[in-house]
């Protein structure tokens, strides 16, 4: 397998958080990895003794998220994943799946959780049709508040889950009053401004590294995706999925939002739609905007 998805996005389509943003003065810096990806954030107006208390409380808060999300340890998913039922999912995990939903009919079942099936196939180098036929968000039971999977089906919340990581790491800032953040999570939410003043800078880059555009963020999102970033199995497929095995139709797509989870699964989405339908479902999402897209 070559350069995972999430460590890809951190090194492309996080430009802003390299070199000179960096180093600039005013800003205190934190490294870690949460949800098999490395993480950075940023962050202004803080003094390095406040800084060390900030990062214990960041610290804790990305180990509750793997605990729900993670496909690298023991959480929610993966109990669900290995035995069919999750009788009570938490409050975090609910309102995920809710996102879920609403991206899931906005893009006529593009966005679909369920492939995690079909992507171990292929990268097993197995015939997926067995696992296709076990996929379908609209096959996730819910009844007396629990979720239940159909035989042979798994979920990953790859497609979203580090956006979502990134909203909440944003939210524990706001609620410490800090207003001017970098938060790298594989995808981009940036705070406020950056201490010279000026909005934050991003570069957005394919998957070979070329550079296809390049914005500023201010109170906003960004997420990038594509496909050949990470290939699976013996023939190199692509690692964004459609349960009824279309192809990409695009190697990046990057999509800006209030919200890095919505941006997120929107530009995982949007990969495997052609331009009419993703004007259609963002039509649903009037915050989101397509930032860059490359065939």
């Amino acid at each position: 397998m070559s350069l995972g998805r999430r460590r890809f996005l951190t090194v492309t389509a996080a430009a802003l958080a390299a070199g000179p943003a960096l180093a600039a003065p005013g800003l205190q810096h934190w490294q870690g990895r949460a949800l098999g990806a490395d993480l950075r954030l940023s962050v202004a107006g803080l003094a390095p003794d406040a800084a060390r208390a900030l990062w214990r409380d960041v610290a804790r808060a990305l180990d509750g998220i793997e605990r729900r999300f993670s496909l690298y340890r023991r959480s929610e998913v993966t109990r669900l994943n290995a035995t069919g039922l999750l009788a009570r999912p938490s409050r975090d995990f609910a309102a995920l799946v809710a996102l879920c939903d609403r991206v899931h009919d906005a893009t006529d079942g593009a966005f679909d959780p369920t492939v995690q099936g079909v992507f171990e196939a292929q990268a097993g180098g197995r015939d997926p049709a067995a696992a296709r036929a076990a996929a379908g968000w609209g096959r996730l039971m819910r009844r007396d508040g629990g979720l239940r999977l159909p035989p042979g089906a798994a979920l990953t919340f790859n497609g979203i889950a580090q956006g979502w990581a990134a909203d909440r790491i944003a939210a524990l800032m706001r609620a410490r009053g800090l207003q001017d953040v970098l938060i790298d999570m594989g995808e981009i939410a940036a705070l406020g401004r950056h201490p010279e003043g000026r909005d934050w800078r991003a570069a957005i880059a394919g998957p070979a590294g070329q550079r296809l555009a390049d914005i500023t963020l201010r109170d906003r999102a960004l997420a990038t995706s594509s496909p050949m970033a990470t290939r699976i199995g013996p023939d190199g497929l692509p690692h964004i999925l459609h349960p009824d095995g279309r192809a990409p139709r695009w190697s990046t797509v990057a999509v800006s939002a209030r919200s890095a989870a919505l941006a997120d699964a929107l530009s995982t989405a949007f990969c495997l739609m052609d331009r009419a339908a993703i004007d259609t479902a963002l039509a649903a999402f009037p915050q989101a905007r397509i930032e860059a897209a490359a065939i």
